[in-house]
């Protein structure tokens, strides 16, 4: 049985050293034309194996985090803040621990960040994630995100170098509550 339910102070640690690393046999290829940007999926032989580095920086000004603990285990968490002056619901990070990845864990728990941002009164809901993050841009699609734009230079001269920084958004007006 898992619970989810806003992270204790003592829990922030854990909820940011939860494994976000992934392995896929797809990325994102990115191609740009006059009229806009497309996204195809390309397999990678072998397989990617993405380790994020470890991040020291502390929960942003008015970050929320949801955790999902199941019988006393931290197994997932949810990072997010409300931007007030466009109404937006920046979601910051969400992992789900390796052995628990694929059971809707991820699913549940942006869904009751959405329902918070709506709470706030956000209007819609924006995430960044990498091309090569395949697994995520899948995911996000489910839960109803859309492409919004990228960032070709975003990454540059970081661990990341080279990849491209998609946004994703969805509206979270009262009519797309039900959408998938």
């Amino acid at each position: 049985m898992v619970i989810y339910r806003p992270a204790q102070p003592d829990e922030l640690t854990a909820a940011r050293e939860l494994d976000n690393s992934f392995t896929t046999d797809t990325v994102v290829r990115v191609t740009a034309s006059d009229d806009g940007f497309a996204l195809h999926p390309v397999p990678v032989e072998p397989a990617l194996r993405k380790v994020y580095p470890d991040d020291e920086d502390e929960e942003g000004e008015g970050q929320e985090v949801l955790v999902a603990d199941a019988d006393g285990e931290l197994c997932g968490a949810v990072s997010f803040a409300y931007e007030e002056w466009n109404r937006r619901l920046v979601i910051a990070d969400i992992r789900v621990s390796p052995g628990r990845r694929g059971r809707g864990i991820g699913a549940a728990l942006m869904d009751r960040a959405l329902a918070r941002g709506r709470e706030l009164g956000a209007r819609t809901a924006w995430l960044e994630v990498t091309n090569v993050n395949a697994p995520a841009v899948r995911a996000y699609r489910r839960m109803g995100f859309d492409l919004c734009g990228l960032d070709t230079s975003l990454y540059a001269g970081t661990s990341s170098e080279g990849e491209t920084a998609l946004f994703m958004s969805r509206p979270l007006t009262p009519a797309a509550q039900g959408r998938p």
